[in-house]
């Protein structure tokens, strides 16, 4: 591959990881008019991609092996782990100069050796998490937050421009990852508190629907947590944002922030309230807190 930046009719995507979230991404970057394919551990998953024309490859060496940009979007490090440095991994099969853009949501540590692993490899890594859930990802407004090389990042830019609103490059390697930190840190606190609110709004007597139609009026509120009000009124709690991974990023700011030295009381509670709750309810809606928060009163 050149130095020129990437197009959409010379260069080849791979996608690996076709989840919720992947699966999006892999659908915008087709219509959007890539060539592509993807890939997927679970077999069960792909069916209906490639049931919808779009091309699934046989193998993830096949993948690699034939994409000059891959893309992942995988649940965890252990996932990340297994398809990157599994004995016909990733890094297995890539050629010098693929460029990798590494979506999943992990700890610093293990964004960190991929990202020592590309170097030995002459492969470029930018470590790209995504800010926003799947309604952002369908509609291509989420925010990418990036770490590495900005010659690299800057070459990816008609691929931000297919699946974002909007992309930065916040530092070297795993600036991007540690900056998701930040951001899912205010995610899950905000959302905890949320339900703490509703439950105190319906202890002191106030209609709930008429109280978050107000909330959602207020400055206090973020855009992304408007789209969770109609979920909690309707009691619709499937998964736009599971919990699990909710509680599975407050676990990676704990541990980031114990490394760092920060101290985090309001996030270390919300933690333990969203694995709390993510033991039942754990591949709801993270909006899915709210009813385990107006629970916790009835325990008493």
């Amino acid at each position: 591959m050149s130095d020129n930046i990437v197009s959409k009719q010379k260069t080849h995507l791979g996608f690996i990881g076709l989840g919720l979230m992947g699966s999006r991404f892999f659908r915008r970057l087709h219509s959007e008019g890539w060539k592509i394919q993807g890939w997927n551990r679970s077999k069960d998953v792909s069916a209906p991609l490639k049931n919808d024309g779009l091309t699934i490859a046989v193998s993830l060496g096949d993948v690699v092996r034939s994409s000059e940009v891959l893309l992942s979007s995988l649940g965890n490090d252990d996932a990340v782990r297994a398809v990157y440095l599994g004995r016909d991994g990733v890094f297995a099969n890539v050629r010098p100069e693929t460029i990798i853009l590494e979506m999943s949501t992990i700890s610093p540590e293990v964004s960190g050796l991929l990202h020592d692993e590309a170097l030995k490899r002459s492969v470029h890594l930018i470590d790209l998490p995504v800010s926003g859930s799947t309604p952002a990802v369908d509609a291509g407004v989420v925010t990418l937050l990036g770490g590495g090389e900005q010659e690299i990042f800057d070459r990816c830019t008609p691929i931000f421009e297919s699946i974002a609103k909007q992309w930065y490059l916040m530092g070297p390697a795993t600036a991007g990852i540690r900056m998701k930190l930040v951001v899912n840190l205010l995610l899950g606190v905000n959302m905890e508190a949320i339900a703490e609110a509703v439950s105190l709004g319906e202890h002191l007597k106030l209609d709930r629907n008429l109280l978050l139609d107000v909330l959602s009026k207020t400055a206090v509120i973020a855009p992304a947590f408007v789209g969770k009000f109609p979920k909690i009124k309707a009691g619709d709690y499937s998964p736009q944002f599971p919990l699990h991974l909710m509680a599975k990023d407050m676990d990676l700011v704990h541990s980031a922030a114990t490394k760092a030295g920060a101290e985090l009381p309001a996030a270390s509670a919300t933690r333990t309230v969203l694995e709390d709750a993510s033991a039942t309810a754990g591949d709801l809606d993270l909006s899915a807190v709210t009813p385990y928060v107006l629970r916790l009163a009835e325990t008493r």
